[in-house]
């Protein structure tokens, strides 16, 4: 009799791993309203999830704002999750893989600054829509910095451009 119990229960998901799901919708919900709106514009959602967003500022009261955000939670079961979550993970600067691509490109500031033309040339490879007159300019710059002891703004432009870059190649731009 036992054995026929644990059967009814197979692959079907209890109440509790449900609420904690749904639970989990709310939050990634909340994370969303606090997105810039150009950013929300990259995400794939649905339009009534994008308008229920919007109104979120307009919630204030307490009980309000619960009520909404269950709301959004509800919209967020028909959205594509993974796409929302990848894309959240590459903007968020709380994540392990922002801090990984982050450190990354100051790991190619660095070597553009300090190294040799063929630095520059692996960066143009994976980076194409690089303009090569430009970046080797900040360069210039960065190393004429770097060799009277100035403060790094040029190298800091640097980064910057390279981000700029790297978040156009992405799709993050």
């Amino acid at each position: 009799m036992v054995d026929s119990y644990d059967d009814a229960f197979d692959g079907e998901k209890s109440k509790t791993q449900i609420k904690r799901e749904l639970h989990a919708l709310v939050e990634l919900g909340e994370r969303l309203t606090t997105l810039k709106p150009d950013t929300l514009a990259l995400l794939p959602l649905t339009d009534g999830l994008r308008k229920a967003l919007a109104e979120s500022s307009k919630h204030t009261a307490h009980g309000a704002r619960k009520r909404h955000m269950s709301f959004v939670g509800k919209l967020m079961r028909d959205q594509d999750l993974d796409a929302i979550l990848a894309l959240l993970d590459q903007i968020d600067s709380s994540t392990r893989q922002y801090n990984e691509r982050f450190h990354g490109l100051e790991r190619w500031r660095d070597r553009l600054v300090d190294g040799t033309d063929e630095d520059l040339e692996r960066f143009i490879n994976e980076y194409p829509e690089a303009d090569r007159q430009h970046l080797r300019s900040l360069i210039r710059h960065a190393q004429h910095e770097k060799a009277r002891n100035k403060p790094p703004a040029a190298a800091r432009k640097v980064f910057k451009y390279i981000r700029e870059l790297d978040e156009t190649q992405r799709g993050l731009r």
